[in-house]
């Protein structure tokens, strides 16, 4: 008899790194030791794609398995910062899930527009891409946005928003509970499935890089040209209700977007789904 709740591996590591939302934490003290990153190819190269990056799997996954581990990409990229300029760096944090991990080749059609709270105060429009819709719904559980500076190519440091969730090692024995995977019905825990949650002796999760307060980011949450164009950084109506949702459908921004894109899906469309999935 299955007496575990079941529940998708990602969701329960972003459960249990909920802790931001009821805390205070003072700015990040990022103390990573320092060390010499290669040259990168790609970061450079005429030409480049997500691929590029798909292909550095088991150089970033050194346990194989990138489930609920979005926090080794992003560090990757931001280790290699310095040698691209924004536009390849943007270039290749589409080419992931902050969410699950999957690598991703990103699209119109799995970019979704978000407002989502910032750390500090308010809300932030931006985008992410996603493997799956229900990523929409735990992103609205589970994560929020926080800023970062990074330095690029040109040596200018520039401050990017990021996707990010509390500390998963502030609850080290509960990686040990198990749980019932959705997919195969087939009892788990969180240290068998996500061998890349990996705690430290000191508390920190490894592989990690923390933003400005202090928290683990997991993808970047990229720019929305319209909100920009908006003194509060929401877009235009962004967060009314939608009278007919209908998941799927694609939507127009009114502005280019950093990123060249203008077609995206919106968060809202997905509200019904959300509240039948959380039921």
């Amino acid at each position: 008899m299955i007496t575990q709740p079941i529940i998708n591996i990602s969701k329960v590591v972003l459960a249990l790194s909920l802790s931001f939302t009821f805390l205070t934490k003072s700015p990040a003290d990022d103390t990573k030791k320092l060390s010499i990153v290669e040259p990168w190819a790609p970061a450079t190269a005429k030409k480049a794609s997500a691929q590029d990056l798909h292909r550095e799997y088991y150089n970033i996954f050194k346990r194989g398995n990138r489930n609920a581990a979005s926090h080794r990409w992003a560090t990757f990229l931001l280790d290699r910062s310095a040698q691209m300029t924004e536009e390849r760096l943007i270039l290749f944090f589409e080419g992931f899930c902050a969410v699950s991990g999957s690598p991703v080749r990103p699209s119109d059609y799995n970019r979704y527009r978000l407002t989502l709270p910032k750390l500090g105060g308010g809300f932030s429009t931006g985008y992410m891409h996603y493997c799956c819709w229900p990523c929409v719904c735990d992103t609205q559980d589970f994560i929020r946005v926080d800023t970062r500076n990074v330095t690029l190519v040109s040596g200018e440091s520039r401050q990017f928003q990021f996707a990010v969730i509390g500390n998963p090692c502030d609850n080290p024995d509960k990686l040990k509970i198990p749980f019932v995977q959705p997919f195969d019905r087939r009892e788990t825990t969180i240290e068998e499935t996500a061998r890349e949650v990996h705690c430290l002796d000191d508390g920190a999760l490894e592989g990690a890089t923390l933003s400005d307060h202090g928290y683990i980011i997991i993808g970047m949450f990229f720019d929305s040209a319209d909100a920009v164009a908006e003194v509060d950084g929401v877009a235009h109506g962004a967060m009314l209700e939608l009278s007919d949702p209908t998941p799927g459908r694609v939507s127009i921004t009114s502005n280019v977007d950093p990123s060249g894109r203008r077609a995206f899906q919106d968060e809202r469309e997905y509200q019904p789904m959300c509240e039948d999935r959380a039921r």
